[in-house]
């Protein structure tokens, strides 16, 4: 997303003399495209009620009514808020080109004030060059992409739009000789990413720097999205009726929260009265675009292909699996399901419809008035409250949408880090738990002593190659905390950002680690933790693609890393993260602490569930077979807990992260009345779950106040969790 990165840089370089943090100037940001976006949504809505009527104060005050509903729909408000995703700035590039297609028609030769050229009511804007304006749209169109795809979804509206109002223009030779010039120039954002690569970032997504690779790149094969035909959950099947079906309930799902998403919560999939609010705004935007194609059916059919092509055309095109939230019996496991709710994929359908439900508000409010002129002076006015039905979004999605003083997920990254000793090796599952610590790391510059390895990357050669790079000892007089030298390494361990039971020697101190050599306790690493060479770990990567199948394991492979032996169960494939995750554990162990992050279950399938400890929010693996040692403070827990929690508890570890050191400056859980995120519900729960293991052994040895006090927090994480 070459384009986001270079705004939201640039964006982030002017509020730099604020003061403020990276994350807040960039939710900003997204913050600001939204507003823009519907500065031109305004102006598009002024434009179509000019076919309604040549008053302006109706006008103004139409349009400002429709961009209240469409801003404040739950996804937009959401989107717009906290999010450094790319979908805002998608919504203001598709806002712009539409605002710029109206003008285009009004800029045609000969277009008149409310001519099938211009705009009805006497508001015709200033002349400029049609021509112009449509190499300016082909521009930008082309410019957006290097945001996201999204916004050349607006190109069937603006064909249709062109072929209603100027059909001859696509005759024009030279227009695509210019348009292709421009085309050109907008896409070369792209060449971005290989300038970037060569630069050797820390985080160097698909690793661009030559030309196979950036068209890989820019074909997203990494995401190795399925046909539109085939399943997406398995892919030697067509799509089923079933699960499209479930695809469009889960748009309109989608579609139920924008109105009033605080209605029910996520009590149930419809939930309470908010159907009843959503058939409001159902029947307002039904009412609005018919009122809209009787009016002006040109600008009518670009609304009405956008929408479509950005609600149910989306549903079709992404084929996503059955929606996080989506109950059915027809995907018992959530492998069946999206990792994320995705109602962000339709910021723009839900934002169009808020238009037009606006739209049709200004309709309802204009009849009024008209039945009331012959009686009354002052119709407008008078029937002007009417117009207070597009503060309900605002009202009932503020509790939502809002994420004011919301620190969790970097607090969360934060907890996670300060569970890892020196140099350690966490493993996460993908993009909610991995980018929060990218960020603490990368931005904040805290415990980039951490080698955080997200499972879902680990299956690419070029993330395996980084990682191998990143973790090499650094060498001699070159220092990885310096950024000028240019050249990625082992980062040090700075034991100012650590808790003070991390600094040597440990041995005497409350906590100590697991390991038999305690001595190494914030020791640098001899080696990388990857033995392979860069051709080796492509061979791997190369040969599964070749054939999966050729990873497949019949029987038990027994396995020693340094002191822990273990078998990984057989009957199963091995993908390249497993094979290369397995690696890391021979390779390292005893040379650095390895982790997993609570929110991954990675080891499970590899036989080393038994031999993890954990310690604060994560899982710490044992090198050799960890057994009860009250000593060193270490407890087997209970067998109903084992699969929530792991089998053993570092208690005076835990107790002093828990207690001494993890940071919940949201106010959490004590605060907060609900979790605003269905898929990030696990936090709470992990939290809660870490507080009830240490519960349970401080009840086997009879500490009925610290049991007393973990149990408070039990509850008030799990109340939080269950809202």
């Amino acid at each position: 997303n070459p384009l986001f990165v270079v705004l939201a840089r640039a964006w982030e370089l002017l509020l730099a003399p604020t003061g403020l943090s990276v994350a807040v100037r960039i939710n900003l940001f997204s913050a600001t495209m939204g507003a823009l976006a519907h500065g031109f949504w305004f102006l598009v809505a002024h434009r179509v009620l000019s076919f309604y009527s040549q008053s302006r104060s109706f006008r103004l005050v139409g349009a400002a009514a429709a961009v209240v509903i469409s801003a404040t729909a739950f996804t937009v408000w959401n989107q717009s808020n906290v999010n450094e995703k790319v979908y805002t700035v998608s919504l203001f590039t598709i806002a712009l080109l539409s605002w710029l297609a109206f003008r285009w028609r009004e800029s045609l030769a000969g277009a008149e004030p409310g001519s099938a050229g211009g705009t009805a009511g006497g508001d015709a804007a200033p002349r400029v060059s049609a021509g112009n304006l449509l190499l300016l749209m082909a521009f930008i169109l082309a410019l957006s992409v290097g945001n996201h795809l999204m916004a050349f979804l607006i190109a069937p509206a603006m064909l249709v739009y062109m072929l209603i109002i100027a059909p001859r223009t696509l005759l024009d030779w030279r227009l695509y000789a210019a348009v292709a010039v421009v085309a050109v120039l907008g896409l070369s954002i792209h060449l971005f990413l290989p300038l970037r690569a060569g630069l050797d970032p820390v985080i160097n997504e698909a690793d661009p720097s030559t030309w196979e690779a950036l068209l890989a790149s820019l074909a997203r094969k990494q995401y190795d999205k399925p046909s539109m035909f085939m399943s997406p959950i398995d892919r030697t099947i067509p799509r089923s009726a079933t699960l499209m079906i479930a695809q469009i309930g889960n748009y309109l799902q989608y579609f139920d929260w924008q109105w009033a998403r605080s209605i029910a919560g996520n009590e149930s999939v419809f939930g309470g009265v908010r159907p009843l609010v959503t058939l409001l705004f159902t029947a307002l935007g039904l009412h609005g675009a018919w009122t809209h194609y009787r009016r002006d059916r040109a600008s009518w059919a670009y609304i009405a292909v956008l929408f479509a092509t950005l609600s149910l055309g989306l549903v079709f095109y992404l084929n996503f699996k059955y929606g996080y939230t989506w109950a059915t019996d027809a995907a018992p496991s959530m492998e069946m399901h999206e990792v994320r709710e995705r109602d962000y994929f339709f910021i723009v359908g839900f934002s169009v419809w808020g238009l037009w439900a606006g739209i049709g508000l200004a309709a309802v409010w204009q009849s009024l008035a008209e039945w009331l002129r012959e009686r009354h002076d002052r119709p407008y006015a008078l029937t002007a409250p009417v117009l207070a039905i597009a503060l309900i979004p605002f009202i009932f999605n503020l509790s939502w949408a809002s994420r004011a003083g919301d620190y969790s997920a970097r607090d969360w990254a934060y907890n996670l880090l300060m569970s890892v000793e020196p140099y350690g090796v966490v493993f996460t599952n993908g993009d909610n738990d991995t980018f929060p610590l990218w960020y603490l790391q990368e931005v904040e510059g805290i415990r980039k002593d951490v080698t955080v390895i997200v499972m879902s990357y680990l299956n690419t050669p070029w993330y395996a190659k980084q990682i191998r790079s990143l973790t090499t000892p650094c060498p001699p007089g070159v220092s990885a905390a310096d950024d000028s030298t240019r050249i990625i390494c082992q980062r040090p361990y700075i034991p100012e950002q650590g808790p003070s039971f991390y600094a040597p020697p440990a041995l005497d101190r409350p906590g100590q680690p697991v390991d038999p050599d305690a001595t190494r306790m914030g020791a640098a690493p001899t080696h990388s933790i990857f033995a392979m060479s860069e051709p080796e770990i492509q061979e791997v990567t190369d040969r599964f693609a070749a054939n999966p199948g050729m990873f497949y394991i019949q029987e038990p492979l027994k396995m020693t890393a340094d002191q822990l032996e273990f078998a990984v169960p057989g009957d199963q494939f091995l993908t390249p993260a497993e094979l290369f995750l397995l690696h890391i554990v021979q390779t390292s162990l005893g040379d650095r602490p390895i982790y997993f992050a609570s929110t991954t279950q990675a080891y499970q399938g590899l036989g080393l569930g038994p031999y993890l400890i954990r310690q604060g929010v994560a899982l710490k693996l044992a090198n050799g077979t960890p057994h009860q040692d009250p000593e060193r403070g270490i407890y087997a827990l209970p067998r109903d807990l084992v699969p929530v929690i792991g089998p053993y508890i570092d208690l005076p570890r835990t107790d002093s992260l828990l207690w001494n050191v993890f940071m919940h400056r949201s106010g959490i859980p004590d605060e907060w009345d609900h979790w605003v995120d269905a898929a990030t519900q696990g936090i709470p729960y992990y939290y809660a779950y870490t507080h009830m293991g240490a519960a349970q052994v401080h009840a086997m040895l009879g500490d009925s106040t610290q049991v007393e006090r973990h149990m408070e927090r039990v509850e008030a994480w799990l109340e939080l969790a269950r809202k």
